[in-house]
């Protein structure tokens, strides 16, 4: 939770920083570009949860 807490921090920060120097948002600007990453964490979890079931186990 620590982690999680720090990463928004540090987002708002660099936000805040990218917004004073009227810089363009280093992220996704729409809500579905947020969706997308989300979904791209989701698929790399979700391999890791099934590839062990292919892996042969080897004798």
């Amino acid at each position: 939770m620590k982690e999680s807490i720090l990463a928004l921090l540090t987002g708002m920060v660099v936000g805040f920083v990218f917004a004073l120097f009227r810089l363009p948002i280093p992220a996704p600007p729409v809500f579905s570009g947020i969706i997308g990453i989300v979904g791209i964490y989701l698929g790399y979890k979700l391999f890791s949860w099934i590839a062990p079931m292919f892996q042969s186990t080897g004798s």
